[in-house]
């Protein structure tokens, strides 16, 4: 059997699987299974996410579980394949002059309620995204900030306010919504209104959701359609938090796809389950800087950073299967190549760290822990439970450590869902681990620089670096990868002000069984073969 194909995972979403902000691979589908199997039609394809997507609309929310079913309903205007090829999606011509892009929307196009899919219909959804009053995290992530556009006849142009070395790596990012889900946003909360080759016929949150095939689906990724041999009749999304379960789900068959890592990955990969792997951050620690947290202080972050041993912590939080950190953007295909993390990131220097805090006027106690102007150093930290047994052993471990400056820190593991509520809605955290995962420098800009959550941006840790401001000026006035030494010194100056810590990186296995798929960013639907 072909195995299931994965080049990356989607962390905290951006685009999405197992582990918090995108999953990426390629490899085409053929008509028929290695060994003899025969593709089958009208069978169920059943998938489990670690969390549910909460509110469905699909240009609401950047967590991956959402970014996953998202690609089930709805279509964006171009495709990447696992090269880093554009191909076509509801566009079938696309151009990049300077600041001006232009898109062909296809022939024929009709959304789940039988209306056409149109330029304006495009428009529409770019100018959505960018009103920072509708505060889509997509704005400036998967749609430049300041872009503009106008539609005439089939034909989309969009205007940017500065070149964009990988703009149309973002618009395969960005779903389209149809017309009747334009004008009644409340609707998509808990329904789908897409050209998609799949339509939402039942939703229960917090347990499943059921998607069933549209006939006459033509415009898919390269002209894909839902008329292919095998592809499944039904697509069943299972919400399974715990990873043993759904390791134990797969080897019933009682799942036919889920991205497991750890032990469990392990005893699947010794079951001979199919599997491929994929790079993605894991382990990625934000601080809030945000006034009123204590986190806000450089000299807390620097010694919150320096107390910790990074390496130690990347084999526990990986189950030793990865490796250290590289760069921001490391989703397949990659923009860029290279290592912002190497030389840039703090050494373990305990004396250094208590140093920094007794400086800063932090005081040890009695007891050993600290306190400034009579108010303890205490600390909330919030890790995603989708980061396995190994994040929460990194997690026990990197809490010793700081105790042992005197800070106190309170662990919370929550599910993804649960800690992009915190990060950009409640606020209510000083330290997090949740992993951004992208393929590109420029989408991971309006995390780390510009509004913040409360100014309607998405820097929900309100960094301020002019270092960075000013490598990612520089980069953008460039082209693809010629922008690339610009985007890593941009990012390396924010490991050098510990505004944030880069410190594993790890394979993330994809299993499936009875079915054959390709994972870009999330599963493919179009790539889903069921097996007879």
């Amino acid at each position: 059997m072909r195995p299931v194909r994965s080049s990356a995972i989607l962390a905290l979403s951006l685009s999405v699987a197992a582990v918090g902000l995108t999953a990426c691979g390629g490899g085409s589908a053929g008509s028929s299974g290695s060994g003899g199997s025969k593709y089958a039609d009208g069978k169920t394809f059943t998938l489990a996410l670690s969390a549910d997507p909460g509110a469905l609309d699909p240009q609401g929310s950047a967590s991956s579980p959402l970014f996953q079913v998202t690609k089930f309903a709805y279509d964006t205007l171009v495709s990447v394949d696992a090269k880093g090829e554009v191909t076509s999606g509801l566009a079938s011509k696309w151009s990049v002059s300077g600041t001006t892009v232009t898109f062909d929307i296809g022939q024929g196009i009709t959304c789940a309620d039988g209306a056409p899919f149109t330029a304006q219909t495009a428009v529409d959804n770019i100018t959505y995204v960018e009103d920072p009053k509708n505060k889509s995290p997509f704005l400036g992530v998967f749609v430049p900030a300041g872009a503009t556009a106008k539609a005439s006849g089939s034909t989309v142009t969009v205007t940017l306010a500065t070149a964009s070395p990988f703009v149309l790596d973002s618009f395969a990012n960005l779903p389209m919504v149809c017309d009747a889900g334009m004008k009644d946003r409340a609707s998509l909360k808990d329904a789908t209104n897409g050209t998609g080759p799949y339509t939402l016929k039942e939703g229960v949150p917090g347990d499943h959701y059921t998607y069933a095939i549209r006939k006459g689906y033509t415009w898919g990724p390269a002209g894909a359609k839902t008329s292919t041999k095998g592809m499944p009749a039904t697509i069943e999304v299972k919400i399974v938090p715990n990873e043993t379960t759904a390791a134990n789900e797969l080897l019933s068959g009682a799942l036919n796809a889920a991205a497991i890592h750890g032990a469990d990955a392990t005893r699947l990969e010794a079951a001979k389950l199919d599997h491929d792997d994929a790079e993605a951050i894991v382990g990625e620690q934000w601080y809030n800087h945000n006034a009123g947290h204590a986190t806000s202080d450089p000299a807390v972050r620097e010694a919150l950073t320096k107390s910790l041993d990074l390496a130690q912590l990347q084999k526990v939080i990986t189950s030793d299967r990865g490796g250290p950190a590289t760069q921001l953007a490391v989703v397949a295909p990659a923009g860029c190549t290279g290592s912002s993390v190497e030389g840039n990131v703090a050494a373990t220097d305990v004396a250094a760290a208590e140093s920094a805090l007794d400086a800063a006027g932090y005081v040890k106690g009695a007891d050993g822990m600290r306190a400034k102007a009579g108010k303890p150093l205490s600390l909330s930290f919030i890790y995603d439970s989708s980061l396995g047994s190994g994040g929460s052993a990194a997690a026990e471990l990197a809490v010793a450590a700081w105790k042992k400056i005197g800070v106190a820190v309170k662990a919370k593991q929550l599910d993804e869902t649960g800690v992009v509520n915190a990060m950009f809605g409640t606020g209510d955290w000083d330290v997090s681990w949740e992993p951004l995962n992208i393929n590109t420098p420029e989408q991971g800009v309006p995390f780390f620089s510009g509004p913040t959550v409360k100014g309607g941006g998405n820097n929900m840790a309100a960094i301020t670096n002019a270092d960075y401001d000013a490598g990612v000026k520089k980069a953008m006035g460039e082209v693809g990868v010629q922008s690339c030494p610009d985007w890593l010194a941009a990012e390396a100056a924010l490991f050098k002000a510990n505004d944030l810590v880069l410190f594993a990186n790890s394979v993330l296995p994809f299993f499936a069984k009875g079915a054959e798929l390709d994972v870009l960013g999330s599963v493919v639907p179009t790539s889903i073969r069921m097996l007879g």
